[in-house]
């Protein structure tokens, strides 16, 4: 019996890839100010920079969009997602967004005020602003294994419940409702179990909190629960989604991940607790609550793409996929977050760059690195994105210095992969080289997308 796992589609279009030169690549990290976030994708040979909106839909998606009822108010489109998504969750209220961080941005005003603290196994980048803008304390309380690149742990994305409990206890007054995040993207991809989950709403519930779950890549968090926890295996995915929804109150979820589409996001309530003020918002930042700044051929490509995305084929090759290139690093002498996760794989830059100062940002530079090297696009999970500069002119560092290698949907061939796994290999021979960086212009939030940079 063969042993290859194959990818479970056939390619029907292609999109040409530009080849660039090693000095085509510097001129334009120069101008891009050695931030990867302001180059043209046309000169990026592989995009692995982030998964979310990326990914190609599917012919049966693309029929779906010719479907697409574009009425204002009360669409036939938005009904056909909305069963969709009642399905899957079990939850009555549903709002479509433009994308994830409109979501957070429309739920966070309704439910949080200044001083408030909301706590998470990590907060991904937009949850964070988004929270911290309204003044309220993000609170990463990820387990300790989360926090070790090397260490193996199924599930390294669990919460801490001590320490959501002790926080209950002394601070409960100040949160609005605990959060989740499947997988755990900051931490690495990496996956939460059912029990921790179970637990952690029981928790919640005890103390009157909500809880609400950052659902983005839900099932890719299903398939490593059917993978990894007893009691699980023989059970099929989409009944392990609708196990996982039955222990929220809500949810926010940026769609252009698992929701297989290249635009778009929603929030789901269990109850009409802040649907006044969920819809009031949505109304005046996001559109009427039917189209919730999509357009009704979105809204049909995403119902077809949430059933599509908990194939169990289709899961059983992407989460093999990110192993597969974990293999090939790992052998190369690569350190990376283990196990792998499921939507990408991430580089830990300590592992290469063990005597770059932290002021040089060590993943920030491999990032560059990559680019230089072979054309690849990832991002910085370290300092730059979750570090902070003070008002005197001091820095805080992130804990972990990752790149993040996140793979579009259905995008890339086998291939490509080997293609990278070579790249980065020579990238770490040639690490005595790599220069780091300085921030010479940055905004006040999300510095990362925008800001200008300097060689150190």
């Amino acid at each position: 019996m063969p042993t290859t796992l194959i990818e479970p589609f056939r390619i029907k279009s292609i999109e040409p890839i530009r080849m660039t030169t090693r000095a085509e690549r510097e001129r334009l990290l120069d101008e891009a100010r050695l931030n990867p976030f302001r180059l043209r994708a046309e000169d990026v040979l592989i995009d692995w920079l982030t998964d979310s909106g990326t990914g190609a839909m599917s012919s049966r998606q693309w029929g779906a969009i010719m479907e697409g009822d574009e009425s204002y108010a009360g669409a036939r489109s938005f009904y056909r997602l909305q069963a969709v998504i009642r399905e899957l969750t079990g939850m009555e209220h549903f709002m479509p967004t433009h994308q994830g961080r409109a979501a957070e941005k429309v739920l966070f005003t309704a439910a949080c005020k200044q001083g408030d603290v909301v706590p998470n196994n990590c907060h991904f980048d937009t949850t964070r602003a988004n929270l911290e803008y309204l003044g309220v304390e993000a609170l990463d309380l990820v387990i300790p294994e989360g926090l070790q690149p090397a260490l193996i742990h199924p599930f390294k994305g669990n919460i801490d419940l001590d320490r959501v409990e002790h926080l209950l206890r002394t601070r409960g007054d100040r949160i609005p409702f605990g959060m989740i995040t499947v997988t755990n993207n900051t931490g690495g991809g990496q996956p939460v179990s059912m029990a921790n989950m179970r637990a952690y709403s029981e928790l919640l519930h005890r103390h009157g909190k909500p809880l609400i779950m950052d659902v983005c890549r839900f099932a890719e968090n299903a398939m490593f629960i059917k993978m990894r926890e007893p009691g699980y295996t023989d059970v099929p995915v989409k009944a392990i989604v609708q196990e996982m929804f039955s222990l929220a109150d809500g949810c926010t979820m940026s769609a252009k991940k698992d929701g297989m589409v290249n635009i778009g996001g929603f929030i789901v309530l269990r109850d009409e607790q802040w649907m006044d003020a969920v819809r009031n918002m949505l109304i005046l930042t996001e559109g009427f609550p039917t189209y919730g700044g999509l357009a009704g051929r979105d809204l049909e490509a995403l119902a077809v793409g949430l059933q599509e995305g908990i194939d169990e084929d289709y899961l059983r090759y992407r989460l093999r996929t990110a192993e597969y290139l974990g293999e090939r690093l790992e052998a190369a002498g690569v350190g990376i977050v283990r196990p792998t996760g499921g939507h990408a794989v991430y580089i830990d830059a300590r592992s290469i760059l063990p005597d770059m100062p932290i002021e040089h940002y060590p993943a920030w530079a491999l990032c560059n690195a990559l680019y230089l090297q072979g054309g690849i696009r990832g991002v910085e999970i370290g300092s730059v994105m979750f570090g902070k500069r003070r008002e005197d002119g001091s820095e805080t560092y992130h804990s972990m210095e990752l790149v993040r290698l996140a793979f579009p949907r259905r995008m890339y061939t086998q291939s490509h992969f080997d293609y990278a796994a070579e790249v980065i290999a020579e990238v770490k021979e040639d690490a005595r080289n790599i220069r780091g960086v300085r921030i010479v212009k940055q905004p006040p939030f999300l510095r990362h997308f925008t800001c200008e940079c300097a060689w150190a």
